[in-house]
């Protein structure tokens, strides 16, 4: 049985570091020798998605393949297998493969609760993350981490690399008027961190309930900096579906509670933009029911608007550009936004939406952010794994 253990862990290896070596660019989930040894008669729980794999093989199956006794799969926005809707109610099931009860951590319920944890030794967290706080995955990491310390698990986070790591940017969430699961905790929209280096931030600023401290260990990146260029083989969701979408996605997810469409229901989401106004551009585009957006916002609408798909976005960054020209192509009213609050949450702040309708520029509302945007870069140095 010993051999055999050993054959599967070298085969793992193999193919998780020949499918990456292009790049050099190596996750923490293929490092096995780094951690395996802290699962050794543990009872294991996995936070996983999709994205979680060492080459082409699930976490879930290298872990049992390794006779690591992995006990309860943690299914975040998405699903285990990351084909639901954003926001879609996941059921709690089975998975097929490999029999194991799938638990879900969105919805009503968000935070494992005691009787989730129940013989847990070791949770495990290893989700491909985009570097934007309103991308749900970081909120889990909370909640998770926050359970964990609560009933005295520890927590093993596999870090992935940020494709959006190589900038910060964006309003410092105001958690006293603005958190949500969209937002828990006071930083940016673009935050510069991997979920290993958030969950560092969490534990070292007290951000947890009543400020316990998480019993952490993280197996980080090779090769890996601020600076790398990230490619991202398998998309995280289902309306991310390239880097270029990934990229975007910091600048057009604010344009959800509005009445323009950021392409869900299209083959390119997150690279167009449109909106029933033929004043609002040439490119056209019809949202329809597809996997992932089964009910899109304008369904069956033909949508004027903008192509982003070969816009460069390495410098571009975090921008408002697209925002503001939208808001004046249509008319510049409060019922551009279908939903104020929601616009709030996700952009941390009202001075975004109130500049908008009181006509102010870029400049000026970039100006109300960035008084907490330095104070946060600062304090973001003390967590960093990867160098900037």
């Amino acid at each position: 049985m010993g051999l055999l253990r050993n054959y599967k862990l070298i085969l793992v290896l193999f193919l998780g570091i020949s499918q990456i070596a292009h790049s050099q660019i190596i996750p923490g989930a293929y490092h096995t020798e780094q951690y395996l040894h802290l699962l050794k008669g543990k009872q294991v729980a996995l936070v996983v998605n999709h994205t979680s794999v060492i080459g082409k093989t699930h976490l879930a199956d290298s872990l049992l393949a390794l006779g690591v006794q992995v006990k309860r799969i943690f299914a975040p926005e998405h699903g285990f297998r990351g084909t639901a809707d954003a926001g879609a109610h996941i059921d709690n099931e089975v998975d097929a493969k490999t029999g194991l009860a799938l638990v879900s951590l969105y919805g009503k319920h968000k935070k494992p609760t005691p009787e989730d944890l129940k013989g847990i030794d070791v949770v495990i967290f290893d989700i491909q993350d985009v570097g934007t706080r309103f991308y749900t995955y970081s909120s889990t990491l909370l909640y998770v981490q926050e359970a964990c310390a609560e009933n005295k698990v520890n927590l093993l986070v596999l870090d992935r690399p940020n494709p959006n790591g190589h900038y910060v940017d964006g309003p410092v969430l105001d958690p006293s008027r603005f958190a949500s699961f969209v937002g828990l905790t006071a930083i940016p929209v673009v935050h510069g961190l991997t979920m290993g280096e958030y969950a560092q931030m969490l534990n070292g600023e007290g951000w947890l309930a009543n400020k316990v401290r998480c019993d952490l260990q993280v197996i980080p990146v090779s090769s890996y900096t601020h600076k790398s260029v990230v490619h991202v083989s398998i998309a995280p969701s289902p309306n991310l579906p390239n880097d270029q979408s990934i990229a975007l996605y910091p600048s057009l997810c604010l344009f959800e509670p509005t009445v323009v469409s950021v392409g869900r229901g299209t083959n390119t989401q997150f690279q167009v933009i449109g909106t029933p106004n033929s004043a609002a551009g040439e490119y056209t585009f019809t949202p329809m029911p597809l996997p992932g957006a089964m009910d899109p916002p304008l369904k069956g609408q033909l949508c004027y608007g903008k192509d982003l798909r070969d816009v460069a976005t390495w410098d571009m960054g975090f921008s408002l550009s697209y925002l503001m020209e939208m808001f004046e192509k249509t008319g510049r009213k409060e019922s551009f936004f279908t939903s104020p609050s929601f616009f709030d949450k996700l952009a941390g702040t009202d001075a975004i939406r109130l500049g908008l309708l009181a006509g102010k520029t870029e400049k000026e509302i970039r100006a109300t952010w960035e008084p907490a945007l330095k104070a946060y870069k600062e304090m973001r140095k003390r967590y960093l794994i990867y160098q900037d």
